[in-house]
């Protein structure tokens, strides 16, 4: 899932869609650059600044998914995902900046490869997990071409998606604090009444002072909304880290040790490309749980790419004379596509980006600056050992700095209503608590449902909610379901 921009970048007061056209080569007349008031300079300008902005992922992705196993115990290679998501990212805003000409850039999504690796992994192996995705993208397609997914849009209430939203980022900075090794797991949990604790009852080793001060580095950096400040601090840690790791005897880093390597530059390894079975999880698990969970990715796509979408080209001043963003069906369409490429390359769904702000805030106006955030992805391919040095300790303050981001968004919740204040409690709470994205938003439609029932309000719930919320009944009741039914 992508995360709220920190880029904190003023509006360009340049000219707006709406100016009147004037004349320009091939380029700026497929592109629209003059019509829409903008530059050649400007376009460059933006294209890097959204690369920068957000080039963060190609660290924090292959962490999320390289730290976990599958139903078999198999680990995705750190290498093999810096270059899948590289990949991804390179040639779908390269195929969104020429297809909808929008300054929208496009990667693997923060919060979707969370589902990815924490919900889908242990349950299946890599193949149908990375189907799933596959699955979703193209449902997505299909949902846009036949108008429905503004429809599934319009049956959640807006509190709950902002709920959604905010569950996701507190279940991503718990990520980030059990990566770094800030919060364990205590050993003997069976005679203790807290499950976790801070590190190991305290906080030890030069690899924690990398996380602390990575935490301090960020929100610093965010406070004073410097551009690309989550870049900034993964890359200044890691160079603390190396030097650290050279000079102190440090036992273990965890999953990577930022040892510096022998050359800067290696060819991209495309081994998890076409890595994907459709089909594959309907034969792991029950078939409710495989619809939960593509429900679960499509709730989170949908979500992220419309609020992204909407308020970059409205920070663009791009919107029609109706609010509405040009050509929305076609950049949903791309989106969708974006997710089926994500999972055939292993790399897991990828989403538009609100970091695509920052591009903005430097004055891009038209497609073509994804043309330069593309092509620095696809330079990034040929950047692999660098990628892979950077130790969680200093690549987890980002998922915490990105969990705050995405908690400002509580504040839009109406807590005086409880037939919405305690859903949206429910969805926020049971994610981090129950490690599941899943269990949260589940929580939370269930309780929308009894709640505008037991308040004489039933028709307010769309049918869809309806339908969802059954589904959910299922998948929480499903093993004395199956004891009735004599399944088990």
């Amino acid at each position: 899932m992508n995360s709220p921009s920190a880029t904190g970048a003023p509006h360009d007061s340049s000219p707006r869609a709406g100016s009147p056209r004037l004349p320009g080569g091939p380029l700026d007349r497929y592109f629209r650059i003059t019509e829409r008031g903008s530059t050649y300079a400007r376009e460059i300008r933006g294209g890097f600044a959204t690369f920068f902005t957000m080039a963060y992922i190609l660290v924090l992705n292959p962490i999320i998914l390289g730290a976990a196993e599958d139903k078999t115990g198999a680990k995705l290679d750190p290498a093999q995902l810096v270059t899948a998501t590289a990949l991804v990212a390179a040639v779908m805003t390269v195929i969104m900046g020429v297809g909808g000409n929008l300054p929208l850039a496009l990667a693997a999504g923060l919060g979707l490869n969370a589902v990815v690796a924490f919900q889908l992994a242990p349950l299946m192996t890599w193949d149908d997990a990375m189907g799933l995705i596959v699955l979703e993208g193209l449902i997505i397609c299909v949902l846009v071409l036949t108008g429905l997914r503004e429809a599934v849009m319009h049956a959640i209430p807006q509190p709950l998606k902002q709920a959604i939203s905010v569950g996701i980022g507190l279940f991503i900075a718990f990520i980030g604090f059990v990566d770094a090794g800030f919060v364990t797991r205590i050993p003997d949990a069976a005679n203790t009444t807290v499950p976790v604790q801070l590190g190991t009852g305290s906080l030890t080793g030069w690899p924690m002072l990398v996380f602390g001060l990575g935490v301090v580095l960020t929100i610093v950096l965010l406070a004073r909304k410097v551009k690309g400040a989550i870049l900034i601090s993964i890359v200044a840690m890691t160079v603390l880290a190396v030097i650290l790791d050279k000079a102190a005897d440090i036992k273990t880093w965890g999953l990577t040790t930022p040892a510096l390597p022998d050359s800067a530059v290696a060819l991209p390894d495309f081994g998890l490309l076409g890595n994907f079975d459709v089909f594959g999880a309907f034969g792991q698990v029950s078939v409710v749980t495989v619809l939960l969970l593509v429900f679960t990715l499509i709730l989170s796509d949908f979500f992220d790419t419309m609020g992204t979408v909407v308020g970059v080209t409205a920070e663009a001043g791009l919107l029609d004379e109706r609010g509405q963003v040009p050509d929305l069906g076609r950049v949903l369409l791309i989106d969708g596509a974006a997710a089926v490429a994500g999972g055939a390359a292993s790399a897991s769904s990828a989403t538009t980006y609100i970091e695509s702000a920052a591009g903005v805030g430097e004055g891009a106006r038209t497609g073509f600056a994804n043309l330069f955030t593309g092509g620095l992805f696809a330079l990034a391919l040929f950047l692999t050992p660098v990628l892979t040095i950077v130790p969680l300790q200093a690549a987890a303050p980002a998922l915490v700095a990105v969990g705050f981001l995405m908690m400002t968004q509580v504040k839009h919740i109406d807590w005086d209503r409880y037939d919405i204040a305690i859903p949206a409690f429910l969805t926020i709470a049971v994610m981090p608590f129950t490690y599941s994205i899943t269990n949260g938003i589940g929580a939370g439609f269930l309780a929308y449902v009894v709640i505008k029932t037991a308040l004489g309000k039933a028709r307010e719930v769309h049918w869809l909610l309806w339908g969802a919320s059954a589904l959910f009944l299922v998948y929480f009741a499903i093993d004395p379901i199956e004891q009735l039914l004599g399944v088990k």
